[in-house]
């Protein structure tokens, strides 16, 4: 799970011969604040829906819910570095809740980051501002290190070092991106917005949209969308198939199943497309009242086996394989 958005938090440095305004580093440093605990928000809904699902999910990877981020992606490097008191460019972005990263008690935000295993990436070039790719890489790297040995070193500047073992996850990252309102998926990611309108929400609420985003990722819904074509009517049952499954995916983790339909109810009423949005989606209370109905199902489930086993009793929408299956009614 990680964050590749180039922040545009920071100013870029003035042009050469342009006046050099004074730079208030406590506002910077706010900035970034901000967008960390919005950040801090998604991974920890994420992280626990994720690793709460990971016995149902037909592909899962190993993690341990760390997030870098690099100075070389802001759009002032050293107007971030100074602002967060850091000589390199690699620290600690965020750690979720109840991961083996936050666990481990050694990841705290902006912890100043010197070497993966046996890799400085501080040392690998990159080309700021706004260079997205060289955090990118540093996760990837983490991640191949995980799948392959099992376990991963990280050392800080003031000397210490942590060793984190990994536990299977649904295989999805969350990535937030700053002046976005949309949240959406493309199969290997959540993405969200950091302007999002659920970060108003009680958390049940707020990860109700995370689990929709992250349902269409373990359902296969991209690929089978690139298979089948990105015809109205079938975004349309795909988009039926992941409000059904919230439900499930949070009472997995912990969460209010009916937290899905209040989530509809809420975000609903107010962005509503009407006419538009109904070629592609059902309507607001249709939405909630389908999700509606999965409840008791899941909380017969979770009264009798202790878990809602999505893989062997949730009800397709499509053919994971083919295309459509014949629309049913409740």
């Amino acid at each position: 799970m990680r964050v590749l958005l180039a922040l545009a938090l920071l100013a870029a440095a003035p042009a050469a011969g342009a006046a050099q305004p004074a730079i208030d580093y406590s506002a910077e440093r706010a900035a970034i604040a901000r967008y960390q605990d919005a950040n801090q928000r998604l991974q920890d809904a994420g992280w626990r829906l994720a690793r709460a699902n990971a016995a149902f999910c037909a592909k899962v990877s190993p993690a341990i819910g760390l997030q870098l981020h690099d100075m070389a992606s802001y759009g002032g490097p050293d107007v971030a570095r100074r602002a967060l008191g850091l000589t390199r460019d690699f620290a600690v972005q965020s750690a979720a809740a109840g991961s083996p990263a936050a666990l481990s008690g050694a990841f705290t935000r902006n912890r100043e980051v010197v070497r993966i295993e046996r890799f400085d990436p501080n040392a690998w070039p990159a080309t700021p501002p706004f260079d997205w790719q060289r955090a990118a890489r540093a996760h990837d790297h983490i991640d191949a290190l995980l799948a392959e040995h099992g376990g991963i070193t990280i050392a800080f500047a003031d000397g210490d070092e942590a060793r984190v073992q990994p536990v299977e996850v649904c295989a999805s990252r969350f990535d937030l991106y700053a002046a976005e309102h949309r949240a959406f998926a493309d199969g290997a990611r959540v993405i969200f917005g950091s302007e999002s309108p659920a970060y108003a929400y009680d958390e049940p609420v707020f990860a109700a949209l995370v689990a929709h985003e992250l349902a269409h990722n373990v359902l296969g819904h991209d690929a089978w969308l690139d298979r089948n074509g990105r015809r109205d009517r079938h975004v349309r049952r795909i988009e039926r198939e992941a409000d059904r499954l919230v439900p499930w995916l949070l009472a997995n983790a912990g969460y209010d199943p009916a937290a899905g339909a209040a989530f509809m109810r809420q975000w609903g009423k107010a962005n509503d497309g009407g006419i538009k949005l109904r070629r592609t989606h059902d309507g607001w209370d249709e939405r909630a009242a389908m999700m509606a109905a999965e409840v008791p199902q899941v909380a017969a489930l979770i009264a009798s086996e202790g878990r809602a086993d999505w893989a062997t009793h949730f009800r397709r929408e499509i053919d994971p394989d083919g295309g459509l299956l014949p629309r049913r009614t409740r």
